[in-house]
């Protein structure tokens, strides 16, 4: 019985050392964490202090756009930087909201670049496809009473005409024309500008003022297409198939168009005031 319990505490012993042991060896891993953690952590603000990490001049920002319709030169001088700076003092997310807000950007990412400093700016940028004409009176959100033209792009975005010719001087202006407030016509408008982009009658301008009528001015003349409807698709298919017309009556006496019921397509003539009816063998 003695034996046993000789056996017992000496057992005891080894597994008390043991466990002493293993807290010792925990406490110095833990030591050697901190110790290499703090001097990494040291390292690296010594770096970044550097004066190699600022940004002294705009040719340390890189510019990528997939439309270059704003130089490189314009988009820097809406970024409001100051020089020199730090590149770690530069917040990448509030550059990149700033540009989001001008009505040109639809999106801006800025990431800081390390080797060799400096900041990458990518944007993607509106490309105007109308100008729009706001009739008497008309607003749109933000805007003062007195901006009358402004620029959409294919999602119907408005965009301040003056605004655009000062960032883009030299940028071309769409050919394409609508009149209306953006209430009126952004809710169909996507679906609009594809018929009337894809039409192979040209079209060169989109009166929306009246909600009831929406009309084209084509070459072939005013077109009267009815409130906005599913029906657009089909109305634009049975104007291309009208683009002979001119061979087989004057334009000059072609008052318009209507197409309000696809299905009976008419010509009402500005002389005789009947309709001729395209259908009619």
């Amino acid at each position: 019985m003695a034996g046993l319990l000789s056996v017992s505490r000496t057992d005891l012993a080894k597994r008390r050392r043991k466990l002493r042991r293993q807290q010792q060896m925990k406490i110095i891993q833990a030591l050697w964490r901190t110790f290499a953690i703090s001097s990494l952590a040291g390292c690296l603000f010594w770096v970044a202090i550097q004066p190699m990490w600022v940004l002294n001049a705009p040719k340390q920002i890189v510019m990528k756009s997939g439309n270059q319709l704003l130089s490189d030169e314009t988009i820097q001088s809406l970024l409001m930087l100051s020089y020199p700076q730090s590149l770690w003092r530069i917040q990448p997310s509030i550059i990149a909201d700033s540009l989001k807000r001008q009505p040109m950007i639809a999106q801006a990412s800025v990431t800081r670049r390390l080797f060799p400093p400096g900041l990458i700016i990518e944007i993607k940028e509106r490309v105007p496809v109308a100008i729009v004409q706001l009739p008497k009176g008309g607003n749109t959100d933000g805007m003062s009473k007195q901006v009358s033209m402004g620029l959409v792009d294919a999602s119907g975005v408005w965009m301040p005409l003056e605004k655009y010719i000062s960032l883009n001087p030299t940028g071309k202006l769409p050919t394409l024309k609508v009149i209306g407030s953006p209430e009126q016509y952004l809710p169909y408008w996507t679906q609009l500008y594809l018929s009337v982009s894809q039409s192979y009658v040209k079209v060169m301008e989109i009166d929306c003022q009246d909600p009831t009528n929406l009309i084209l001015k084509t070459e072939l003349g005013n077109v009267h297409l009815g409130p906005p409807s599913s029906q657009l698709s089909e109305q634009m298919k049975i104007l291309a198939q009208m683009r002979h017309l001119p061979s087989k009556l004057n334009s000059s006496q072609i008052e318009y168009i209507d197409l309000q019921n696809p299905e009976n397509p008419l010509v009402q003539l500005n002389q005789k005031k009947i309709k001729v009816n395209l259908r009619t063998p």
